[in-house]
């Protein structure tokens, strides 16, 4: 299975989801207790998941969680205490931040997990189909700036008059 990064402040924490997250089928897992140490791992590894347990040694961790969610093509999940649960939603909600409530449940996680890898997996195939559409659009401006420098050098005629004439034409 891919690979996945526990953010955690406590090691108990990080001990008992690296062994929930082993019997899921994460086998490749890494961990750390700081955000900074975060954002350094991820700058050169890719994660299929990254679970934040709030909080961290050097910060809270919503904000990593906002940077991971703007830089990374990884899913998600916050822990946090259930009396800030909601705050913490509305604040990380709208970059794609899956929040779960402590204390939680086994079954919870487990729903989380797989809501999180759910949308990661729609979200890499529209990324793959964005950069397809990215080349066909980039080899359709080659073609028409090709098409257009050659009726320009036909009629003998800047690429700017060649387009105002196109453009005159359609005009009328």
């Amino acid at each position: 299975m891919d690979k996945a990064l526990i953010v955690s402040g406590s090691e108990q924490a990080t001990e008992t989801i690296a062994q929930f997250l082993h019997s899921y089928g994460y086998t490749d897992l890494t961990s750390t207790a700081s955000g900074s140490e975060a954002r350094r791992l991820t700058n050169t590894i890719e994660y299929a998941l990254i679970l934040i347990n709030t909080p961290l040694t050097d910060e809270f961790g919503h904000e990593l969680s906002i940077m991971l969610a703007e830089n990374t093509s990884s899913g998600i999940l916050l822990l946090c205490k259930a009396d800030i649960a909601d705050d913490v939603s509305d604040k990380v909600g709208d970059f794609g931040v899956c929040v779960v409530s402590r204390p939680m449940n086994k079954s919870l996680l487990h729903q989380s997990i797989r809501l999180v890898e759910a949308t990661r997996s729609r979200m890499m195939s529209l990324k793959r189909e964005n950069t397809k559409l990215m080349v066909r659009i980039g080899e359709m401006r080659v073609i028409s700036r090709a098409k257009l420098e050659k009726q320009a050098m036909d009629t003998r005629s800047t690429r700017c008059e060649v387009a105002e004439q196109i453009l005159a034409e359609y005009e009328a």
